[in-house]
């Protein structure tokens, strides 16, 4: 994955940011040699976003194939919840 640092970031602007996604779809901005931040272009984010949708209605499914859910009216959830 591809790096920059905050002082680049700071010094170049966003041109860093587009420079460096052109190649990669994830760049880190590291801040005083750490890792902090991931940026992405909107396209991959919500690549990503689906796939973390997908992912939990499979496991929906899953839970209902399995028997896993609970049938019960508007008081007994919210009581059973709080």
């Amino acid at each position: 994955m591809n790096t920059i640092t905050a002082n680049q970031l700071k010094t170049k602007g966003v041109s860093a940011i587009q420079n460096n996604l052109s190649e990669n779809h994830e760049l880190v901005i590291t801040v005083r040699g750490k890792e902090k931040f991931i940026v992405m272009d909107m396209k991959h984010y919500n690549y990503l976003r689906e796939c973390e949708l997908d992912a939990a209605l499979h496991q929906a499914k899953a839970d209902y194939q399995d028997g896993n859910f609970i049938t019960e009216n508007v008081e007994a959830h919210i009581k059973r919840i709080s």
